[in-house]
């Protein structure tokens, strides 16, 4: 209250119009940009999401430094082994019965002599009949035919004994002396190249008998069943029972020894027959002119 009695007033009418304006200016301001905003600006921008059908963005990513993908230098390779070839092996003889197969191979240059189960250039010997050889490998089976002889002693084959007569040539019979010098026997050449003859194989069979001699499983020899008289296995001096373990100090235990010698017997000059007669071991000696 003033002096005078009169009321004192707590705002002046000056400022409180000022702040009337001032707020009334800020509606006007904002009623037009609202008005502004409705009529003229298009429906996008910052405060407009318009849902759109779209397919998403994927972007590569390198996980790896630059460094890591620097391809490492390879390793050099080692040359790869040639897988052994059928056609590297080449039959050149056969002896086939219902209770052995032996076979003589070329490979490679050399000789060798197969039995049934036996392997070379990674083929085993399966079986074989009277002019071919089966082997198997991986499973596959392989047939290799005997190879033509055209006068040729070495690698002749030695045919199936099983085979008929009609099928067998007619042999001529064997020509030469056994001479007995004593401490050993001389043989004529013709006689061994007679009985190595293939087609002569029948002519031993029919003078001389020849057994497998086993111990449990193992070949130990060949057991002489029978001897014909006056035949020239006869005069060899081999009896009945007798044991053929050894020939030229090779032991005879085995089916490829056995053939073996048959198949070089030609370019033997001396020959050594380590035999078993009875309980007592003994030596046959020959010689071949």
């Amino acid at each position: 209250m003033n002096k005078d009695g009169t009321m004192k007033h707590l705002f002046k009418p000056e400022r409180f119009y000022g702040v009337l304006l001032f707020l009334g200016t800020l509606l006007a301001v904002k009623l037009l940009w609202f008005i502004v905003e409705v009529i003229w600006l298009p429906s996008s921008g910052i405060d407009h999401i318009e849902e759109r059908g779209g397919k998403s963005l994927y972007y590569r990513t390198r996980l790896t430094s630059p460094e890591a993908e620097t391809p490492l230098p390879s390793k050099p390779s080692r040359p790869v082994k040639p897988v052994g070839s059928i056609k590297d092996i080449k039959l050149l003889g056969i002896y086939h019965a219902s209770d052995m197969t032996v076979v003589t191979v070329l490979y490679k240059g050399k000789t060798k002599v197969l039995a049934k189960g036996e392997k070379i250039n990674g083929f085993v010997l399966e079986g074989a009949g009277s002019n071919f050889a089966l082997f198997g490998k991986n499973g596959k089976r392989y047939q290799v035919d005997l190879l033509k002889q055209h006068g040729s002693r070495n690698g002749s084959s030695i045919q199936d004994r099983s085979s008929s007569p009609e099928e067998a040539e007619v042999s001529s019979a064997p020509k030469g002396e056994i001479v007995d010098a004593g401490d050993h026997r001389i043989v004529d050449r013709s006689l061994v190249e007679h009985y190595a003859n293939a087609n002569n194989m029948k002519d031993i069979m029919k003078d001389i008998g020849i057994a497998d001699e086993k111990e449990g499983n193992a070949l130990k020899g060949f057991r002489v069943t029978f001897v014909r008289r006056n035949t020239p296995f006869a005069k060899l001096g081999l009896r009945r029972g007798d044991i053929i373990k050894a020939i030229n100090g090779q032991e005879i235990n085995s089916y490829s020894a056995a053939m073996n010698v048959y198949n070089n017997i030609n370019k033997m000059e001396n020959l050594t027959l380590t035999i078993k007669r009875g309980k007592e071991e003994m030596e046959l000696e020959y010689e071949i002119n």
